[in-house]
């Protein structure tokens, strides 16, 4: 990779961002017919799709596989740790809670488990998890990161991270911070592995056990199990209408996560984008 000049590097950045932003804009008007939660996906994924592949083609004549989606081996190996740790992750902020006696499991009322529903909820959730990832951990972190180093890099893109989250029903200061910490700790992932394929495993693991335990995911309601998770206790731990995202057990549940993949066997490699200058 050539050595960039500042001005070079934010003309990258930058273009990056605008054909992001528009490409969002543009399929966010496409879908308004859609529910939320889908155009928020598709829109995502579609915007995260065409600013990495338009900037890789320009800059670096490479396909998406150039930010880390190259399928290789470890890659599934990658997938399916990311997928279990953000699945017990989930398990852990909502089955403690009914364990110590602060909430409890019952049938929703008014909707049952539906097959197609979930079928239809994990698909949104793989758009989703893959469209988040490349935009926020794709071709602009991966070239920041390159150049300005982890920490200068990690901390403002979760605030990023955070703040596309803000404007979500229910949110508030707590969520924000928790949502700022998975960002960080997404970054992280991706450091670990030198692919997307762990932290992209991660966030659909979260993501989509969530709704399956029978509550809230970043505001959305998802019913798919006909589960229902009834807190006794404040928002302070349950995170209130916004789901456990914004609750104080995601805060200290992300630490033990973040060990568990320290100390899993991750296929880790060499990221394509921080190959030394020639």
């Amino acid at each position: 990779m050539p050595k960039l000049s500042h001005a070079g590097l934010g003309l990258r950045v930058g273009i990056f961002a605008i054909t992001g932003i528009l490409t969002l804009q543009f399929v966010s008007m496409l879908m308004g017919w859609a529910g939320l939660l889908v155009q928020a996906a598709m829109a995502t994924f579609a915007s995260a799709a065409v600013a990495n592949g338009l900037s890789l083609r320009i800059y670096e004549r490479e396909g998406l596989s150039g930010v880390g989606l190259a399928w290789r081996v470890g890659s599934l190996r990658n997938l399916g740790i990311g997928v279990l740790g953000g699945l017990v992750s989930a398990l852990a902020v909502t089955g403690l809670p009914v364990l110590l006696g602060v909430a409890t499991v019952s049938k929703d009322p008014e909707r049952n488990f539906s097959l197609p529903s979930l079928i239809f909820v994990s698909l949104v959730f793989v758009f989703g998890a893959v469209g988040e990832e490349l935009l926020f951990h794709g071709y602009a972190f991966q070239l920041l990161m390159r150049r300005m180093g982890a920490f200068s890099t990690l901390l403002p893109i979760g605030v990023l991270f955070a703040a596309a989250h803000s404007n979500n029903l229910s949110a508030g200061w707590m969520s924000f911070f928790n949502t700022f910490l998975w960002g960080v700790f997404l970054g992280l992932c991706f450091l670990r592995s030198g692919d997307l394929w762990l932290p992209i495993g991660v966030h659909f693991g979260w993501n989509w056990a969530l709704p399956l335990l029978g509550t809230n995911v970043s505001g959305f309601k998802m019913v798919t199990t006909g589960l229902l998770l009834k807190w006794n206790v404040g928002p302070l731990w349950s995170g209130g209408d916004y789901g456990p995202e914004a609750g104080l057990l995601t805060t200290l549940v992300l630490p033990v996560l973040g060990w568990c993949l320290f100390k899993a066997p991750i296929d880790t490699t060499r990221p394509q984008m921080f190959e030394e200058d020639e």
